[in-house]
């Protein structure tokens, strides 16, 4: 019996998958335990629009990435921070303060774990800062640090 899976189903197949499997498995488990349904005309037909709406909003996604990208790339923020006698810094700069300024400065919204920071950024200066919007897309963020 041919099944579609609707999850992940270990040494069977991944979702979306159509596989072929012993009736009975079909019917005690998979089925049963709405892990995958029978792969008749019209399951395949709506497995196969489901499988090209999903394409189509990864794509909008995709170029939606890009477009916030090209905008982040030309844009810079400015951050201050605490300095002390000598140019010494009083703490630093992180990914979270990063995504704060970047949604307060220029109206985008970035989550902090896909601001790519090394090392918290101590030394005024600017500096260079990779955002990661996409698994295809990652745009440079240039953040000026100055004193306060």
């Amino acid at each position: 019996m041919e099944v579609i899976l609707l999850e992940d189903v270990k040494n069977v197949g991944k979702k979306g998958d159509v596989v072929k499997v012993n009736d009975g498995y079909a019917r005690n488990v998979l089925i049963k335990q709405k892990k995958g349904i029978e792969a008749t005309g019209k399951n395949l037909n709506d497995l196969k629009l489901k499988k090209a709406n999903d394409d189509k909003i990864a794509a909008e996604n995709l170029a939606a990435a890009k477009e916030l990208g090209k905008k982040i790339e030309e844009s810079e923020i400015t951050i201050a921070i605490k300095i002390g006698e000598g140019g010494k810094s009083f703490g630093s700069v992180s990914s979270k303060e990063i995504a704060e300024e970047v949604k307060s400065q220029l109206g985008f919204e970035v989550d902090k774990k896909k601001v790519q920071l090394k090392d918290a950024i101590k030394a005024v200066g600017t500096h260079e800062v990779k955002i990661k919007l996409h698994p295809q897309v990652t745009t440079t963020l240039k953040v000026n640090v100055v004193g306060k």
